[in-house]
């Protein structure tokens, strides 16, 4: 069972499943219906890649165990040089040699443990910023997607050559810019994903920034809809 403070990526898949047929119902020849089944693809995707951040990647993780056996090693051989010392069995020359072969041993663990360390949050981080990236890129065609889709009220009943076709009803109109907001705002949610998952601050600004996107966004479709109700007969 999911925490109440936490985002289960079941549900919004869910929710962008039935968000995505009732797009396909009401609009079942526009790109929209399209742009939310690759959104509901998206989900699918970064719920997994969300989730694997969760998981130590053992890979990466074998080297430094490895320099830690090795560390440890040294450790070892360091006590054991220190224990003969203390028996006069060896030189002062031999001691500085050993304790040289230990410390260096040391020295390169303590380099290996911190750099391949780093490598797996770097790995995370990498997969996390192109999830991002994606859901970025997806929040712009959504907002394409709307661009065009002005009441009359802002644009008035006078067409030229290029204008673009503006064939929906005013309640239509109000569905389809209601349904752009669903998408921004779960697309905003999918990101918090990676951030719940793995809390690193270059993620965690680049999911705050990713939702501020959708925010901004949805606000500008929203005056939108308040003059299409503002206004029902206009066409």
């Amino acid at each position: 069972m999911k925490e109440l403070h936490t985002l289960d990526e079941r549900s919004i898949i869910r929710t962008l499943e039935v968000l995505r047929n009732r797009v396909a119902e009401r609009f079942p020849t526009r790109g929209l219906t399209q742009t939310a089944s690759h959104l509901l693809d998206l989900a699918r995707i970064t719920a997994q890649e969300a989730a694997d951040l969760r998981q130590p990647y053992w890979g990466m993780r074998l080297v430094p165990l490895l320099a830690i056996a090795g560390a440890i090693a040294g450790f070892a051989f360091l006590y054991g040089i220190f224990s003969v010392i203390m028996d006069r069995q060896i030189g002062l020359a031999e001691f500085t040699q050993g304790l040289e072969a230990a410390l260096n041993i040391i020295l390169i663990a303590g380099i290996a443990i911190g750099f391949f360390l780093r490598l797996e949050n770097r790995r995370k981080r990498t997969v996390a910023l192109n999830g991002l990236w994606r859901l970025r890129a997806v929040s712009h065609v959504i907002d394409m997607h709307q661009l065009t889709k002005d009441p009359a009220a802002i644009v008035g009943r006078e067409r030229t050559s290029s204008s673009p076709l503006r064939d929906l009803t005013p309640e239509q109109l109000s569905r389809y810019l209601d349904y752009c907001t669903e998408m921004l705002s779960l697309t905003g949610k999918l990101a918090a994903l990676y951030a719940q998952y793995f809390p690193d601050a270059t993620v965690v600004a680049a999911v705050n920034d990713v939702e501020q996107l959708t925010t901004n966004l949805s606000r500008k479709i929203w005056q939108k809809i308040v003059l299409v109700q503002q206004k029902p007969s206009a066409d």
